[in-house]
């Protein structure tokens, strides 16, 4: 039997899943586990020598909220998405049910996990997800003044965000980017400058669809005003349940030095009104993370 230390945010997933509901379906599963609300104080108190793995129940800002306290303590996660978007569990290929999840964990499939840290921004030390200037953080905070009430469902959250998202595209202005990746100057006017870890962001954009949080570099997304109908395209066939693979030049990097022509910026879920332009430097740090992942199903021998 392992002994897990459970962080819970219990307003993710429309409520759905009490403490007593959560922890009944932990225990059953052959876990001696506590538990600590992400709402409550004191929550961060993580001892390594008091659990074997953190079992983490939320979306992906408590994923982001919780590894903060979790970047020095090496201990493996188990992640039970309950959130929206659910970017980083999607990029990490967990899904299913909560009970499923759960399950899978008894394989102990170790999947490491990079982070990035950020040089000349106070508030943010690092991000999971990304990192990124334009459309998307002006996004963020339309929806943000849309009102946190507003379409509490799930799919229709995603879809006002998406029909959202199509209008900035087509009246944003593209603007100056200085950007250094890795020694190579890539500066232009662009409508977004994303700097990603996972996947995919916001209302699932699909933007780095090949990206691995493990293989040790970040992915640079920059697209210019010439993509601008390719863009809003991409997300219009979104809205129609249309998945296609975007198109847009992909960089790695490890290192990056980045300044954009404007205040606007996001780091994972959070929006930064910036009192200027400033200039910021992001280094990877490789596995600093573990999550427990469900195995790479094998083909059956004929």
């Amino acid at each position: 039997m392992k002994y897990a230390k459970v962080l819970h945010n219990p307003k993710a997933g429309e409520s759905e899943f009490s403490k007593k509901k959560l922890m009944a379906m932990i225990r059953s599963a052959g876990f001696e586990c506590s538990y600590s609300s992400t709402k409550s104080k004191g929550w961060e108190k993580i001892e390594p020598a008091e659990a074997e793995m953190i079992i983490l129940a939320g979306g992906d800002g408590t994923v982001r909220k919780v590894a903060g306290a979790l970047l020095d303590k090496k201990l493996p996660v188990g992640l039970i998405p309950l959130g929206t978007a659910n970017n980083i569990a999607r990029t990490l290929g967990i899904n299913g049910t909560p009970i499923d999840i759960i399950e899978s964990w008894s394989d102990s499939n170790i999947k490491k996990y990079d982070v990035g840290r950020i040089y000349g921004l106070r508030k943010a030390e690092f991000f999971l997800e990304s990192i990124g200037y334009g459309v998307f953080p002006r996004l963020m905070k339309a929806m943000e003044e849309k009102g946190n009430g507003l379409e509490e469902i799930p799919e229709k959250r995603l879809k006002l965000a998406l029909e959202t998202l199509h209008d900035i595209i087509l009246t944003s202005k593209a603007r100056y980017c200085k950007i250094t990746v890795d020694g190579a100057d890539h500066s232009g006017d662009f409508l977004l400058a994303e700097v990603m870890n996972s996947q995919s962001i916001g209302p699932n954009l699909n933007l780095a669809p090949f990206a691995d949080p493990g293989d040790g570099t970040l992915e640079v997304i920059l697209i210019a005003e010439r993509q601008r109908q390719e863009f809003a395209d991409y997300v219009l066939n979104k809205l129609h349940n249309v998945e296609q693979s975007p198109v847009f030049n992909i960089l790695k990097a490890k290192n990056l030095d980045i300044y954009w022509e404007g205040r606007l910026m996001h780091v994972d879920d959070e929006i930064f009104q910036l009192d200027k332009p400033k200039e910021i430097r992001i280094k990877l740090q490789e596995g600093v993370l573990q999550f427990l992942v469900p195995s790479e199903e094998k083909p059956e021998k004929a």
